[in-house]
């Protein structure tokens, strides 16, 4: 299977939300979102179900995405199989995440940390374990070491079983892209992940 890559832009807003919305959570996953309450504080999601009464959350949601992909707030990497949209993957510079974000997640850093992080996968079901969430983790990691990041980090879950909607992606994935564990595992707790790029 032949997979292309691309970073996330407004030109390819169409394919983003083509995968959202055809193909993500075709199999009953619990997740229906676009990815886009990383990026938003308490206060702008607060602001954002205001803003629009009368639209369900989901309605809310895709302008809220919207908004963010034509601000280059929300950044990731769309993949593609026989061009068609099947995966996504949000990484950004920790420091363009909210330092006090709309949920308590570890994802800011300092700019001056250059860190780079990987935040949720999302894989259309009849295209996973076929490699395409690793091929995205690859992706990070060399576009990062090329924008000069000193590391790339990453929160799975720990689970003693695999769990279907691990939408950080599973915690042997990192490993085996040589990210190694910066804070204790604990059973269904986040883990702190990173990869050295220097």
């Amino acid at each position: 299977m032949d997979i292309t890559i691309k970073p996330l832009s407004p030109e390819l807003a169409k394919d983003y939300f083509d995968f959202f919305e055809q193909r993500a959570f075709t199999d009953e996953s619990p997740y229906r979102c676009y990815c886009q309450v990383y990026q938003m504080t308490k206060e702008q999601l607060q602001a954002a179900s205001e803003d629009v009464i009368g639209l369900d959350p989901g309605q809310i949601a895709r302008k809220v995405a919207e908004q963010q992909i034509q601000d280059g707030a929300l950044r990731g990497y769309l993949a593609y199989a026989n061009g068609m949209s099947v995966g996504w993957c949000n990484a950004n510079d920790r420091a363009n995440y909210p330092e006090e974000p709309a949920f308590d997640m570890p994802f800011h850093a300092p700019a001056a940390n250059r860190e780079k992080a990987v935040i949720c996968f999302e894989i259309a079901p009849e295209y996973r374990r076929m490699g395409i969430a690793s091929a995205l983790l690859d992706r990070v990691i060399n576009d990062a070491k090329t924008e000069g990041f000193k590391a790339v980090v990453g929160f799975p879950v720990a689970r003693s079983e695999r769990f279907e909607w691990d939408y950080p992606g599973p915690l042997q994935m990192y490993e085996k892209a040589g990210f190694i564990k910066t804070s204790p595992t604990k059973m269904d707790e986040i883990v702190v992940m990173r990869k050295e790029l220097g």
